[in-house]
């Protein structure tokens, strides 16, 4: 969730967003997160202005058709709520629609009422979306997750910010204090974003699976996937709303826009520790991709 499909949160440079957007004005990739110091672990986080919560762009019909399929065909996989949530929820579908309304007024489809307002909310939006309720600790009680990055909402559901990152390596060394202390210190007058990247051998929004045991292929096997995540609590429910707008393109592509896109990523993949390459499913793969760039692929 908040680091499980990426591990590290890296200090970002951000490239081609401007803020409120109609569909035409984003890139079709406009973020390239990568630190010129190689990884790090670190949130990353930067103050959100709430004109800016959610994107949408071309792919915006596209990627809400693709959830209405595995909503579906895979409502278990992709939904997960409790009775504690269910308050939280529908403030948040309030405020997704006064958001559309506001910024983006005649682009939401109409959704059939009657759904848990969460699933409501994400048929309105390309983001996923997360609620978390506190009580004697911070609890993921609610969420409609279409494009998770290799990890399983089911078993997330009603647990802690601890145990959601209990498989991310460093976590409870480095992050399982400041990520709690950042929560509770959370408030509606102030929100923020942040991003994550990880580079996966497929380009499917839709990855509840683990990595690749075996990694294989050259830079045009592999994509870079990027998630834009936003953290705001609400503010009559007082619950925190976690959103994940994920972006994938192929890594053979981001070295056309740009030539520096390569040895910076080969530089991120090697100074992380084995640990973290293990779980990402990266050991062998920047050898792979420095291969690639000798032989001019």
């Amino acid at each position: 969730m908040f680091t499980v499909s990426t591990t590290n949160w890296p200090v970002t440079e951000v490239k081609g967003f401007t803020g409120a957007c109609q569909i035409s004005d984003m890139e079709p990739f406009p973020y390239m997160p990568l630190d010129a110091k190689g990884w790090r672990l670190a949130m990353g986080l930067r103050p959100l202005d709430l004109a800016t919560w959610l994107e949408i762009d071309e792919h915006y019909v596209e990627e809400l058709a693709l959830k209405d399929t595995l909503l579906k065909n895979s409502f278990d996989v992709v939904v997960a709520t409790n009775p504690e949530g269910d308050d939280a929820s529908r403030e948040l579908l309030a405020d997704v629609r006064g958001f559309l309304d506001t910024y983006h007024e005649g682009i939401a489809p109409s959704v059939t009422e009657g759904e848990h307002p969460i699933v409501e909310a994400s048929r309105l939006v390309q983001e996923d979306l997360c609620v978390l309720v506190k009580s004697d600790a911070w609890r993921l009680r609610a969420a409609c997750v279409c494009f998770p990055s290799r990890w399983n909402l089911a078993t997330k559901i009603g647990t802690t910010l601890d145990d959601i990152h209990s498989p991310v390596p460093l976590y409870d060394q480095v992050l399982a204090r400041p990520t709690n202390a950042f929560f509770d210190r959370l408030t509606p007058e102030r929100s923020f974003w942040r991003l994550n990247w990880t580079l996966l051998d497929s380009p499917v929004l839709h990855q509840p699976f683990g990595a690749r045991a075996s990694p294989s292929g050259g830079l045009a096997d592999w994509f870079f996937r990027v998630e834009r995540q936003t953290l705001r609590q609400l503010p009559k429910t007082m619950a925190i709303v976690f959103t994940i707008r994920t972006y994938v393109t192929s890594a053979a592509s981001l070295r056309e826009r740009d030539e520096t896109f390569v040895p910076a990523l080969v530089q991120a993949m090697e100074s992380a520790p084995s640990s973290v390459q293990t779980y990402k499913g990266w050991m062998g793969v920047a050898q792979l991709l420095r291969d690639a760039i000798s032989r001019n692929e």
